[in-house]
């Protein structure tokens, strides 16, 4: 009974103990998104890898055993929150059997506190209003200075799990927010004479890019979040685009242009594909690259 207690004891303080000196921390995030922005603050300290590739839908992920064997070994994983992951991720957090990365330990980590949301819903939700987030539209990290208070988020927590490298973590965090703001400057300078442009969406994916820089959102492909056009939707959102002079109907890479080819045409629109995260496209393998492909997709510079 002895060797036994002795052997369990092992195996918890194995489990939970920090992280020596020389050891990587592995952090697995859902999204491109999220591993973009912990490698420029982690650096050599972290062994980063994703679940979700950026040219897929984020909301619907198969809960695959090599994501859960993925998660086995992590000491952190790394979420985008208000509901985004909700279909797969407890799942296969469930199917990891991993003790340090459950809801509620610092080795779990919703990367969305503090981050203010926006179309948070009102009244009851149901299967009625579509696929709905109870704590807001999940895409936040598509306004560029969300990603200063992701980088903070995710700095904190580093810190907190690997001590050892604080000093490294705050250093990678100030040029990333020196950088930010360079790029930040640089692409509202860029986005300026659109202000007030109408747009028409697929889905809510583009609504903080939208409101950040100030475009004119008339609508979207979808009648509510989630379902497929209708032809009876398609045909006044139709009317709608082209009284309103719509300029661009934003497509993301997982969805049709077949859908939103009718809106286009009756406002004398183009339809844009857009990424909407790292990984979409071949040239976008950093937070920064995000960006400098969506501005130069709207405005050519």
């Amino acid at each position: 009974m002895n060797k036994l207690l002795v052997g369990l004891a092992a195996v918890l303080a194995a489990t939970f103990a920090p992280l020596t000196a020389h050891a990587a921390l592995k952090v697995v995030t859902t999204t491109q998104d999220l591993a973009a922005i912990t490698q420029d603050i982690g650096g050599a300290n972290v062994e980063v890898s994703y679940i979700a590739r950026g040219d897929l839908d984020p909301h619907f992920v198969d809960a695959k055993p090599s994501y859960m064997v993925k998660l086995a070994s992590a000491n952190l994983v790394e979420c985008v929150g208000m509901d985004l992951e909700v279909g797969w991720l407890p799942s296969l957090i469930t199917g990891a059997r991993n003790p340090r990365i459950q809801p509620g330990t610092p080795g779990y980590l919703d990367v969305s506190v503090g981050i203010k949301a926006i179309e948070v819903p009102s009244g009851t939700i149901d299967r009625s209003r579509g696929d709905l987030h109870a704590a807001g539209n999940p895409h936040y990290w598509l306004d560029p200075e969300n990603g200063r208070g992701m980088a903070r988020t995710i700095q904190a927590r580093l810190a907190q799990l690997d001590p050892a490298h604080a000093a490294d973590y705050q250093k990678n965090l100030a040029a990333f927010e020196t950088r930010l703001a360079a790029k930040q400057a640089e692409w509202t300078a860029k986005m300026a004479p659109l202000r007030g442009t109408a747009v028409v969406g697929y889905h809510s994916t583009f609504d903080y890019f939208i409101a950040r820089y100030g475009l004119n959102l008339v609508g979207f492909v979808e009648p509510k979040p989630g379902i497929p056009p209708t032809p009876s939707h398609t045909l006044e959102l139709a009317g709608k685009a082209k009284a309103a002079g719509v300029r661009f109907v934003f497509i993301e890479p997982f969805h049709s242009a077949n859908d939103a080819l009718p809106i286009a045409n009756a406002a004398g629109a183009k339809v844009l594909p857009l990424p909407s995260s790292v990984g979409a496209e071949a040239d976008i393998a950093t937070y920064f690259d995000l960006f400098d492909h969506l501005v130069r997709a709207l405005t050519g510079k």
